[in-house]
């Protein structure tokens, strides 16, 4: 909605046309929902409403357009000043112009409308998926999914509730390389895997949170932009990324890709406990939420830690061009790998694209898989089960999962890095009435999501 929440280049793309650009890509998955046909797109061509125009926002926007099989026909921001490079996107695509709102109620009460692709900040993700779902849309919702855990358990219930098809952004899921991976790891070649480590040690000092006040720019909607989450002063930048009531941090917002692969690939869900050692210790802009991080989630004879850093020199993502090809990142210096180690192997894995190498006991290197990005791929996936109403690859329950984890990590250091236990069935702590505290947060009246959905 206000800010560029991602580092993304958008790339108009003029030399392909958008038949060319769907090609061969994906296929639906196979778990199915039971659904009433009447709530499935009543002819070939999907109407999407694209709500949030930030940085990842005109990313997808970019991307659902150049599909033959869907059309944009309303564009939403909070703020104007984003409507005219979106809308000039979209005219590279298709003709006809599509509507301008300031409003996404405005999408949801067009009976016309199938989905809603939400690319809005952090805060914003529940309540409009629930309210997408009570209106009959589809959702095609961004990471990291929720503020808190409370509205991860609301969204899923809205979405089986209403038989919605909610996808959320964690698109290496839909990747041919990583699914190759979970073949190999689950068939057991690496072995009794009793540890995995998965890294976020990034270099944004440059990042640093803006603390001074402003007007609101004409324009923007600031009441709106706030909606469920605190009205506070109006700060221009990205320092919400970094707020407690507004999204989960630096380090969980962006290694949500790599927890849920490797989720995915280790088969587990909720662990035992969360241990988190860390806090501010770089940063002196008023940031709430930890800019160095250790955690260790313990399962059944299974430890995953998650260390992260977002002021370490060195360490890089996985490049472009990396990720758009068959080679592989030069793992040493990779901010963003995963690392499972096995009692007969070892394997490293790069999300969003970069591949994966195997090696065995001896350090043979015995398995190298390249890897491509799946935003392609991941999208198609989102059609096809609106068409077939099967779950698709990332489903809002999977996400859930891996939004849990991030939550606990958070937690576990926002109340003075103690371990804490967490009973899935109860769906709160054990051990820390202060905690549960934070596992749902007062939302500001009148967008409050409600107990019964």
């Amino acid at each position: 909605m206000l800010y560029i929440l991602y580092r993304y280049t958008i790339v108009i793309m003029k030399s392909i046309n958008r038949r060319e650009f769907i090609g061969t890509v994906g296929a639906a998955s196979a778990a199915t929902i039971i659904s009433p046909k009447s709530t499935t797109p009543s002819n070939e061509t999907i109407k999407v409403g694209i709500v949030g125009l930030g940085g990842r926002g005109r990313f997808l926007t970019e991307r659902f357009v150049q599909r033959p099989d869907v059309d944009i026909v309303y564009l939403c921001d909070v703020d104007k000043r984003r409507f005219a490079y979106a809308r000039e996107i979209v005219s590279e695509y298709q003709d006809k112009q599509p509507t301008l709102t300031q409003d996404f109620r405005d999408i949801l009460n067009d009976p016309d409308v199938d989905a809603i692709v939400s690319a809005t900040p952090v805060h914003w993700h529940a309540l409009s998926t629930i309210m997408a779902c009570q209106a009959g849309k589809d959702v095609y919702v961004e990471k990291p999914l929720t503020v808190t855990p409370w509205e991860g358990i609301k969204m899923v219930e809205a979405a089986r509730k209403y038989k919605r098809i909610v996808q959320v952004g964690c698109q290496t899921r839909s990747a041919p390389y990583v699914v190759k991976a979970v073949d190999y790891v689950q068939s057991g070649k690496l072995g009794d895997i009793h540890q995995a480590s998965v890294y976020q040690i990034v270099d944004w000092k440059a990042s640093v949170d803006n603390t001074i006040e402003e007007s609101v720019p004409e324009g923007l909607d600031y009441e709106m932009w706030c909606g469920p989450a605190p009205k506070l002063p109006y700060i221009p930048g990205h320092w919400f990324r970094n707020r407690w009531d507004f999204n989960v941090g630096a380090i969980n917002g962006d290694i949500f890709h790599q927890v849920d692969i490797t989720r995915y690939l280790l088969n587990v869900t909720s662990p035992k406990s969360a241990f988190s050692s860390g806090g501010v210790y770089h940063f002196k802009d008023g940031r709430e939420i930890p800019d160095t991080m250790n955690t260790l989630l313990e399962y059944e004879k299974l430890v995953l830690k998650i260390e992260g850093a977002v002021w370490a020199a060195n360490f890089r993502k996985i490049p472009t061009v990396v990720r758009d090809s068959d080679q592989f990142p030069d793992w040493e210096w990779c901010s963003t790998k995963i690392e499972l180690y096995g009692t007969k192997g070892f394997l490293r894995l790069g999300r969003q694209g970069g591949g994966w190498q195997a090696f065995n006991e001896h350090g043979d290197m015995v398995v190298s898989e390249p890897g491509r990005q799946a935003d392609n791929i991941h999208i198609t996936n989102f059609i096809d089960c609106m068409h077939s109403r099967k779950l698709p690859n990332a489903d809002v329950e999977e996400a859930r999962r891996t939004d849990l984890l991030l939550h606990l990590s958070n937690l576990s250091a926002r109340v003075g890095n103690k371990k804490l236990i967490y009973d899935p069935d109860k769906k709160q702590f054990a051990n820390s009435p202060e905690a549960n505290k934070y596992l749902r947060r007062k939302d500001r009246e009148p967008w409050i999501i409600p107990e019964e959905v």
